[in-house]
């Protein structure tokens, strides 16, 4: 599998993740569940998403998911994911690999 269908595996599994905790009413601290109560796996989605501060600990075992901080993280991603795309068509640009005209 490559790398990129792994990233993608991921933030579906990111994205799952918040929609559980929302759909579940855990969107504050006087509101967090536990991952088991909202049938959410304790891996490699839940440590990123605790990483970036999208889940928090409102008490201990309990997580909720603030949703403002979910909204910049992938305002954030898009914002790196235009640069790159930028970048890649810049280099092609000037390397002239682009359409029959530059030959």
């Amino acid at each position: 599998m490559g790398t990129a269908a792994v990233a993608a595996i991921i933030l579906r599994k990111e994205r799952r993740a918040v929609e559980a905790f929302a759909r579940g009413g855990a969107t504050s601290p006087a509101a967090a569940q536990s991952l088991e109560a909202l049938g959410i796996p304790d891996g490699l989605a839940v440590q990123r998403l605790r990483d970036h501060a999208v889940l928090r600990e409102g008490a201990p075992g309990l997580y909720f998911v603030d949703l403002e901080v979910w909204h910049a993280v992938r305002r954030a991603r898009r914002r790196i994911l235009l640069v790159l795309a930028i970048v890649v068509l810049a280099a092609a640009l000037a390397l002239g690999g682009l359409g029959p005209w530059h030959r």
